[in-house]
Order: structure tokens, then C-alpha cells, then sequence
């Protein structure tokens, strides 16, 4: 990654970012940065109440995810095959912002294969994230970048992000 990223910033707290939530047979992992503030505080992946992600895959799968507790959407998202991660372990970072990454420390994604050894795509989550597409494709694994379910993705309307994520989805059957 960047030289920025090489060294840490004075001063804050390391961040601890989430386990991996990625069932055997996953075929599709989607691998966002790091979880925002939010997220870390509710210990939950996409836990913003903005953040697009849970509205996508409800949308996706005609299911309301939004509706259900965290645990019931986790138990729907193994039941497809779908796997959540992140690029970075842990890092330094004030707010939430991608841009504000700092002493990041990569998350194993060597392992992805042992994790879901049927696991044919992997999707990015923004750019951030994009940025280890040359990694996981060295896994002999595809990758495509998704437009970020952020809520500070504000150029790309929701029916446009929905129209890319479907295309990926479909393209692995999930």
C-alpha cells in the first residue's frame, strides 16, 4: 500500500477491526477497507444505519435484511454463500473516512481459499479495498470493484450502486 499507510500517526488508539464471516462454501466474499466508527461500536459489519450495504442485498434478494436483527442476517447471508471481510486487520484512523487509514495491517487474504475453497469472486467494497485486487487476484481468484455502499458515496445514487452489485452477484449466482 501507500507510504502513508507505512508508518504510525502520532498519537490514537490501534483500531481492532472485525473477524472474518465467511462460510466454507462462500462463493463470493465481499471485502470492504475497515469498519467505520459505527460499525466497531456495535461490533456489527456495516452497522451505519446509512450505509447502504443491508438495503443492497435486501434489494438483491427481495429479502428484508434491514428488518432483521443482526443475527438473522448473518444466518441469511451463509445460507447464500456469502462471505464478509475486510482488507485491513487493524490501523489507525480518526472518524470513518477510508482517507484517514493510517498504520494499516493487512488481514490474511492468502487464507480466502483455505476459508471458501469454492470461492470464485471476490468484490470489492470501494476503492480502498480495490486497491488489493492485484492480491487476490495473484489467489487466481476474480475481482471486481463495487461502488462503495457508504453513505459518504454520495455520487452514486442507490439504483446505480443496486445495478452494479447486481451484475456481480449474478455473476456467481448469489
Amino acid at each position: 500500500m501507500s507510504a502513508r499507510r507505512a508508518t504510525a500517526p502520532a498519537g490514537g488508539p490501534r483500531l481492532q477491526g472485525l473477524a472474518p464471516l465467511i462460510p466454507r462454501h462462500a462463493r463470493l466474499v465481499v471485502l470492504g477497507s475497515f469498519p467505520g466508527e459505527a460499525s466497531l461500536r456495535a461490533q456489527q459489519y456495516y452497522g451505519h444505519p446509512r450505509n447502504h450495504f443491508w438495503l443492497l442485498l435486501s434489494a438483491l434478494w427481495e429479502v428484508d435484511l434491514v428488518g432483521m436483527s443482526y443475527r438473522a442476517r448473518l444466518a441469511e447471508l451463509r445460507r447464500r454463500g456469502l462471505g464478509l471481510w475486510d482488507v485491513y486487520e487493524s490501523c489507525r484512523r480518526a472518524g470513518s473516512l477510508d482517507t484517514a487509514i493510517e498504520a494499516a495491517r493487512m488481514n490474511d487474504l492468502d487464507s480466502l481459499r483455505r476459508r471458501a475453497p469454492g470461492l470464485v469472486l471476490v468484490a470489492h467494497n470501494g476503492g480502498e479495498s480495490a486497491r488489493s485486487m492485484p492480491l487476490v487476484r495473484a489467489l487466481g481468484l476474480q475481482a471486481v470493484r463495487l461502488p462503495s455502499s457508504s453513505p459518504a458515496n454520495a455520487s452514486w445514487s442507490f439504483e446505480r450502486k443496486l445495478e452494479a452489485w447486481r451484475a456481480a452477484f449474478a455473476s456467481v449466482g448469489a
